[in-house]
C-alpha cells in the first residue's frame, strides 16, 4: 500500500528521467487503486446505513415482529456504517492530494524532459 505522505525523488544520477517518470507512474497507479478501495468502501458503509436505518424504522413501526437483538443490530448497522463512512472520507481525502501532487511532480518531470530525436527512425 502507498503512504500518502511519502515524497517524491525527482533527482536522478544519470540525468535519465525515464526511471522516475515510471516510479510515478507506478505511485499513481498504487494511488488509483486505493481510490478504488475507498469508493467500494463508501458504497458498503452506505448500504450499511440505508440497510439499518431501514431495519430500525421497520422495527419501530411494528412492521415485524422484533426483540431487542434485532434492534441491536440495526442500530450497530447505522452506527457501523456512519463511523466507516467518516473514517473513508478522511482516506479518500488523504488519496486525492496525493494523487493530485504526484500528478504534478509526473508533469513537472516530463516538462524538464527536452525533446529528443530518435535519427534512425527518421528516414
Amino acid at each position: 500500500m502507498v503512504r500518502v505522505d511519502e515524497a517524491l525523488s525527482l533527482e536522478t544520477d544519470d540525468g535519465d528521467a525515464h526511471e522516475p517518470i515510471a516510479r510515478v507512474e507506478m505511485q499513481l497507479d498504487e494511488l488509483s487503486d486505493a481510490a478504488a478501495r475507498c469508493r467500494k468502501i463508501r458504497l458498503i458503509s452506505q448500504i450499511a446505513i440505508v440497510a439499518g436505518g431501514t431495519w430500525l424504522l421497520v422495527t419501530a413501526i411494528g412492521v415485524i415482529g422484533s426483540g431487542p437483538i434485532d434492534l441491536m443490530a440495526a442500530i450497530s448497522g447505522v452506527i457501523g456504517g456512519i463511523v466507516m463512512y467518516g473514517s473513508n472520507a478522511t482516506t479518500w481525502r488523504e488519496v486525492d492530494a496525493a494523487m493530485k501532487n504526484t500528478e504534478a511532480a509526473r508533469a513537472a518531470l516530463i516538462g524538464s524532459q527536452e525533446p529528443r530525436v530518435d535519427f534512425d527512425m527518421v528516414e
